[in-house]
């Protein structure tokens, strides 16, 4: 049976590298977690005031009306980053990004057009030793993270995370990618795995959301923080605008998806991105009902199933089956 998919941007597989890696006479590493797991905890937490765009101050609201189906379709994109040799002190970090979009038509999924992969080779190429970059160069992609800003030394593990965020910015390209094709073709509301303030015209499209599953940052003064913590099942505050130099402006608001009972004040909240306009209420409130419809089939056995609609994961799961 052949691939249904191509391969990844240039099939730089972990199985490619390691050859590559032999070839040029740099001995692989053993295995180890890969480096999402390892900075998971990096960004310290916080909270960051934002600008009320749906009336005075921020206020909490009751979902009005009953649950109703809206979305058709889901998009996410996952990353895998791993560190498969070092010459000398410079780790080479192999990374992969898949991302696609999955239709959901009488409740089946299938891929609209097409995902987007990549596989390549992570590092500081400037401080390598040239017939290495030359043979790495000849069997792979590659990409350069030496930064401009340092000379000299630097810890591996710095050197490890600069792959990371390249890795990182990979990923957010592939998505920003299907987020533009969508807006320009897709045939209804689509929900993305994350923020779209990345992307223009994501941001100002009334056919995409973005859910974001994780609160890392809070956006409320510090006064209001208790009516998001306290928020109850079906029931939101109002939108703020989320505006940063390297982002579009969209609004934004929380939504309480489940119950938190004693499992914690984020247990079930999600924060929801959306493009600014006169209607804005009225559309918070359309989405909003669609995401509570999400809440069912349940997205177990996922960890984060509180927060997590079943597109998203059943998306997930697709895109790791593809990305080998």
């Amino acid at each position: 049976m052949g691939p249904t998919y191509g391969p990844s941007e240039g099939a730089a597989s972990v199985r490619a590298v390691l050859r590559a890696l032999r070839d040029s006479g740099l001995t692989p590493r053993a295995a180890e977690a890969m480096l999402e797991v390892q900075r998971a905890a990096d960004e310290p937490p916080r909270v960051e005031a934002a600008v009320p765009v749906e009336g005075a101050a921020l206020e909490v609201r009751a979902v009005p009306g009953a649950p109703v189906v809206g979305f058709v379709a889901f998009l996410d994109g996952i990353q895998r980053s791993r560190v498969l040799a070092h010459a000398g002190p410079v780790p080479l970090v192999h990374g992969a990004v898949a991302a696609a979009v999955r239709l959901r038509t009488d409740r089946r999924p299938s891929t609209w057009e097409s995902p987007v992969l990549s596989q390549r080779l992570y590092a500081p190429l400037g401080r390598l030793a040239s017939d290495v970059v030359r043979t790495l160069a000849a069997a792979l992609p590659l990409t350069d993270t030496e930064s401009e800003s340092t000379e000299g030394p630097e810890h591996p593990q710095e050197l490890a995370a600069r792959a990371l965020t390249a890795v990182q910015r990979t990923r957010e390209s592939a998505e920003l990618t299907l987020v533009d094709a969508w807006v320009a073709r897709g045939p209804g509301p689509l929900l993305v795995d994350g923020g779209i303030s990345g992307s223009a015209a994501g941001s100002a499209s009334d056919r995409v959301v973005g859910v974001v599953k994780s609160h890392r940052t809070l956006y409320a003064a510090p006064a209001a923080l208790p009516l998001v913590l306290d928020l109850r099942e079906g029931e939101r505050t109002t939108a703020v605008r989320l505006h940063t130099p390297r982002r579009h402006a969209v609004a934004t608001w929380y939504l309480r998806l489940r119950a938190p009972a004693a499992r914690g004040p984020l247990f079930g909240l999600v924060r929801v991105e959306a493009a600014l306009g006169d209607d804005l209420t009225e559309r918070a409130d359309r989405i909003s009902r669609w995401l509570l419809a999400e809440r069912a089939p349940v997205a177990l056995p996922d960890a984060r199933w509180d927060v997590m609609v079943y597109g998203v994961r059943e998306c997930e799961q697709y895109l790791s089956a593809i990305l080998r």
